[in-house]
């Protein structure tokens, strides 16, 4: 026993060669060891060893244990250790690293051959023995697989009945194994005609009872939680494959748009504004699933080996500050835009009630601050982007925390009904069979059920589970919620730059625009220029001519509107 002696900062090589042959138990701890050489423990026969408590024991050399037998006890708890020695570790049965903060990594589990209990400090490292079997028992399973029924009777025979090595054993246990082999002698068909199979230090300490019949299983704490299960980033094996699909998809559209938008040598609007932001926004979730794919596929099977380090690293910090700071300015610029095309509507014959760009820049800059401000919360202590794998702020262990996923969710639906409400307005505004072409009402119609879909589509399943998780009553696990982040959390990240802008004409004029300038598509941007110039002069004309607004004219309003 050493102990208390904050002097001694190293273990050198050979440091116990020469004590005794019997099994000893070094208690090594509240020293002040920082390091454990090479062959440290050279010459000993240990059963257990107890470095707990060294504080700032960080490293230990591969080979440390090398020239030891055993440990069968390993205690590296409240110490500082980055890694656990990769030599040694076959004969450990006990492993506690309770409050071992800075062992993220484990080594590679064939060294834990025959481990039967562990205390480790993260739940994740749990996962990682879940499905380990011993040495002893995966060589038995494998050999003695069919043998269930022999267990069942050997477990209903009184005591004395059942077979110890060092007593007699009953034959009547293995009149199966008889029939099998009917000229086989009784020493052949008995438990030690196993060493056939076995070698005879490999039968030492076998017991059929109990190391067969009742193998020992390993126990592991703490367990994993419900936000945190034995699985990968993603779960599933479908949505590994989906998540680049939708990933590439939001990061190239959106970015096509922003491109086109930002070079187009026409004047900036107030739509054309209003765009480049929501593309931003989008496109930043692009880059989110893009983070959480990435990690995803590097981590695979193996994630419980990295969990500690991607949860309370920067890079899940960072996923997570760009997927709430993209999603809320991306409802808050869709709810603008909503807006802005209602009042575009509703005065289109008021030029001095027209919104205009000094307008719109203020009112976007208030949802940049708002959305950065939502997404640094949880990194200032209010919610966590720590708690799970897919790095979203669902920590509602505190009363603020739980009200501020609360706000999110309820501004969340509150946009969503004013959008709701816009487009209803709109079309109502619009509608009047008797001056309007039904085919135009009709396109107003569906273009407008197309966006509110797609905006439903994201936010309501996402809102419904959330909220019910909000107030502790969860309706989904965290494995399934993975399917709602692929599926439908990214879905207006992937059809707004389509909706917005691609599948509209005035995109497509700025994009062949662009192409002729790089030397291609010539004749469909001189097309393009052709119409834009006959369609500007008509409505200058239509404008000069008209008496008052229309139902008509604010019909086409609208699909010009809608149209930017």
């Amino acid at each position: 026993e050493l102990c208390d002696n904050l002097r001694m900062t190293t273990i050198p090589q050979n440091a116990f060669q020469g004590m005794n042959n019997e099994s000893l138990t070094l208690k090594l701890y509240k020293n002040g060891f920082e390091d454990i050489h090479s062959h440290a423990f050279n010459g000993t026969k240990l059963n257990q060893l107890i470095l707990k408590d060294n504080k700032n024991l960080r490293w230990i050399h591969n080979d440390a244990l090398r020239g030891a037998i055993g440990p069968d006890v390993l205690d590296v708890s409240y110490t500082a250790l980055e890694s656990l020695p990769s030599y040694g570790l076959e004969a450990v049965q006990i492993l506690n690293a309770t409050s071992s903060y800075s062992l993220k990594r484990l080594p590679p589990l064939d060294k834990f051959s025959n481990l039967l209990e562990a205390v480790l400090t993260y739940p994740s490292h749990c996962c990682a023995f879940r499905n380990l079997r011993t040495e002893k028992q995966s060589s038995l399973l494998s050999i003695f697989d069919n043998f269930s029924k022999v267990c069942e009777s050997t477990m209903r025979k009184p005591t004395n009945e059942i077979f110890y090595r060092d007593y007699s054993y009953n034959t009547s246990l293995w009149s199966a194994e008889k029939s099998i082999y009917p000229f086989a002698t009784d020493e052949e068909t008995s438990p030690y005609s196993y060493s056939a199979i076995f070698d005879d230090s490999e039968m030492t300490g076998f017991d059929f009872e109990y190391d067969f019949c009742q193998p020992k299983i390993l126990t592991c704490t703490p367990e994993p939680d419900a936000f945190n299960p034995c699985e990968d980033i993603l779960g599933y094996s479908f949505l590994r494959v989906l998540i680049w699909f939708i990933n590439i998809l939001a990061i190239a559209g959106n970015f096509t748009v922003l491109l086109v938008l930002i070079t187009s040598h026409y004047k900036l609007t107030v739509p054309r504004f209003l765009m480049c932001n929501l593309s931003f926004a989008d496109f930043c979730m692009g880059l989110y699933l893009l983070l959480i794919a990435s990690v995803d596929a590097q981590t695979s099977g193996q994630y419980y080996n990295h969990a500690i380090d991607w949860q309370t690293g920067s890079g899940c910090s960072t996923a997570g500050f760009f997927t709430v700071f993209a999603s809320e300015l991306s409802v808050y610029t869709l709810t603008v835009i909503t807006v802005e095309r209602w009042h575009t509507i509703t005065y289109a014959m008021q030029l001095d009630r027209k919104l205009r760009l000094r307008h719109a820049v203020p009112i976007m800059l208030g949802g940049w601050v708002f959305s950065i401000f939502i997404a640094a919360l949880p990194l200032l202590g209010v919610s966590s982007y720590m708690k799970v794998s897919i790095c979203l702020p669902m920590d509602i262990e505190t009363s603020i925390s739980q009200a501020y996923i609360l706000l999110i969710l309820v501004l969340n639906v509150v946009a969503f009904i004013v959008i709701c409400a816009c487009y209803i307005k709109i079309y109502i505004a619009v509608q009047n069979p008797e001056l309007v072409a039904a085919n135009k009402d009709t396109k107003v119609a569906k273009r407008m059920a197309i966006l509110i879909f797609t905006d439903f589509t994201c936010m309501a399943p996402i809102s419904f589970f959330a909220i019910s998780a909000a107030f502790k009553v969860p309706l989904i696990t965290v494995t399934n919620s993975k399917i709602l982040l692929v599926l439908f959390y990214p879905v207006n990240s992937c059809a707004n730059p389509f909706l917005y802008a691609i599948f509209t004409k005035a995109f497509r004029r700025d994009f062949f625009l662009l192409m002729s300038k790089l030397g291609c598509c010539k004749s469909r941007a001189e097309l393009y220029r052709m119409n834009y110039f006959s369609a500007y002069t008509s409505n200058c004309k239509n404008g000069s001519s008209a008496p008052g607004p229309s139902k008509a004219s604010q019909v086409l309003l609208l699909l010009s509107a809608l149209e930017k």
